[in-house]
């Protein structure tokens, strides 16, 4: 196999994964959920399958709420965004983002939880009397807002007492960050020992968030890390079929409810044993599932009081923040080991991960992430400059022997065997290495794969302007200028490569171009950005060398003459 086909079966098979991937979200139907409907008070609280304490009364039969009872918020605003926790169990129902804008209405702030897509933060207690996540809570008395040089806030709700129990739900929301730290405080006033269980779940539908590009496809559901099993996706298709696999039990780790650019975590602190479950919810308007963690609360003693806190992580997937979080506390972290990969960099994490710091670091030089973009392409063309180049040559020279490859085919088209001899012939007198077009372009293929996925995972890149029009890289170009430059900068490169003497590789080669194009009007600017950039660098490198070989070429034979 020559090195066009080789070429072409790179690139076409590139192009069927992309189409088909798209395709299959494309043609995934979308659940439309219901819009007033409170599932989650049909929801039981979760049993840990096996005693993480000596022993674990059982939960009571709560009653649920009408679905829809209209239930009494409480609004909690920070510097980096607003907060609204319900007092029927004291769920975190919504959470807007000061920050980032809704992925269509740009005047409206970005809500990671709401009630769109019935996506909650619940908690609660699992022992006899104790509150859940359907119980009413009363609120106490306090400031509900981040003002003046106050570093935190926090909001206390009471639920009823049992049993000689009292226990308060105690949100602590901190200035610039987005870490909520979600506390029970337990007085036990009767006269028996408490160990009970102390639960946090994520609880959303199974609809891919609004505002994805049908033509990229991103991973939406619950994970799991353990550091023996590591970091574990879940689909929703798995979880409703009940065929889900991940760490049920450990030491360690957090479970997530992860999605384009945003992601949700509860992570316990590590040491106490805790169980990871995750199922679908049964009896409700549209799929919805719960993905959580159970821990063991402090045992209390009669006449004594115990605390246990759980934090959780709502809100992007900055790089730097959740690098942060993962480190030891004694670094100022919390220990969330893993956390980091739920930035979604696809199967090339380990390429694409030092790639994004290298564009964070131009960043921060230029301020711009657009021509943050164009200089990293730059740079990483000219790490890769002497492949390209070997790659070019060996095109250029192909191109130079095209009409008489021609020639043989039309001599010995009847005889495969005779013209592959000639063929091999001709490129042993002529110095060609018919693999030498493409084994340099299969080396830097993986690099500017993991670039793509770089790019496309970064919530950096959301809502960020590059020039005129291009207000936001990480949405398609409002006028499809960027991709008509693809186009053509890819119909440019066609013709500056050898034509294949084949008349069908030929004619497939000319509709690649075309064929691209249409996925790139539905890419995001910045990946589109990206892909101009490094193509408009190729054609300048491939003419230079193309011109060169074909003058040099032409002087042999004139002095032959």
């Amino acid at each position: 196999m020559d090195n066009r086909r080789l070429l072409l079966l790179i690139v076409f098979s590139f192009s069927l994964v992309m189409l088909w991937d798209a395709w299959q979200k494309y043609s995934h139907p979308k659940v439309v959920p219901a819009a007033t409907t409170a599932s989650s008070s049909e929801a039981p609280a979760p049993q840990p399958s096996v005693n993480l304490h000596a022993a674990l009364p059982a939960a009571p039969a709560a009653v649920p709420l009408s679905p829809v009872e209209k239930v009494e918020t409480v609004t909690v605003t920070t510097d980096l965004f607003v907060a609204e926790i319900s007092k029927r169990g004291g769920d975190i129902v919504r959470l807007e983002f000061n920050a980032y804008k809704d992925s269509k209405d740009k005047a409206k702030d970005f809500a990671l939880f709401d009630a769109k897509h019935q996506y909650v933060a619940q908690s609660g207690l699992i022992g006899d009397g104790l509150p859940n996540h359907k119980t009413m809570f009363s609120v106490v008395a306090g400031r509900r807002e981040l003002v003046g040089d106050a570093a935190t806030v926090i909001l206390r709700l009471e639920a009823p007492v049992s049993n000689g129990v009292k226990v308060t739900k105690i949100y602590t929301f901190r200035r610039g960050s987005y870490l909520i730290d979600v506390a029970y405080e337990i007085a036990n006033g009767g006269d028996k020992e408490l160990a009970a269980h102390a639960y946090y779940q994520l609880q959303r539908d199974t609809a891919a968030p609004e505002g994805e590009s049908s033509m990229v496809s991103t991973f939406t559901g619950p994970a799991v890390y353990t550091e023996q099993d590591k970091y574990q996706k879940v689909s929703f298709a798995d979880i409703e079929k009940g065929k889900a696999k991940f760490a049920t039990k450990a030491d360690n780790g957090w479970v997530a409810m992860v999605q384009h650019y945003f992601v949700a975590a509860w992570i316990p602190e590590p040491g106490p044993t805790r169980e990871f479950y995750m199922r679908k919810l049964e009896n409700t308007a549209s799929p919805e599932i719960t993905a959580g963690v159970i821990v063991p609360a402090p045992v209390v003693v009669p006449g004594g009081t115990a605390a246990i806190s759980v934090p959780i992580y709502a809100g992007p997937q900055v790089q730097a923040i959740l690098d942060q979080l993962a480190r030891p506390r004694a670094e100022g972290g919390i220990g969330a080991q893993g956390l980091p990969l739920v930035v979604d960099y696809g199967w090339l994490t380990i390429i694409a991960a030092p790639i994004f710091w290298c564009l964070e670091a131009i960043h921060r030089l230029v301020g711009n992430w657009g021509w943050s973009i164009v200089l990293l392409t730059i740079g990483i063309k000219l790490l890769f400059f002497p492949l390209s180049a070997a790659s070019y040559k060996s095109m250029a020279k192909m191109r130079t022997v095209t009409p008489r490859l021609a020639a043989l085919k039309e001599r010995y088209g009847d005889d495969r065997q005779k013209l592959n001899q000639e063929m091999m012939a001709l490129y042993k007198r002529e110095k060609i290495n018919p693999l030498g077009g493409c084994l340099p372009i299969a080396v830097q293929i993986p690099v500017f794969i993991a670039l793509y996925w770089a790019l496309l995972g970064a919530v950096e890149i959301r809502d960020a302007p590059w020039i005129l029009w291009i207000t936001d890289l990480s949405a398609a170009d409002p006028y499809y200028v960027l991709p008509v430059v693809m186009v053509v900068t890819m119909l440019i490169q066609t013709k500056l490569n050898p034509t294949p003497p084949d008349p069908i590789q030929a004619k497939v080669m000319m509709m690649m171009p075309f064929i691209f194009g249409a996925m790139f009007f539905f890419f995001p600017a910045g990946l589109v950005l990206y892909w101009i950039v490094n193509n408009i660098l190729s054609i300048a490198q491939q003419w230079q060398i193309t011109r060169m070989i074909e003058s040099g070429g032409k002087a042999a034979n004139d002095s032959k003459a």
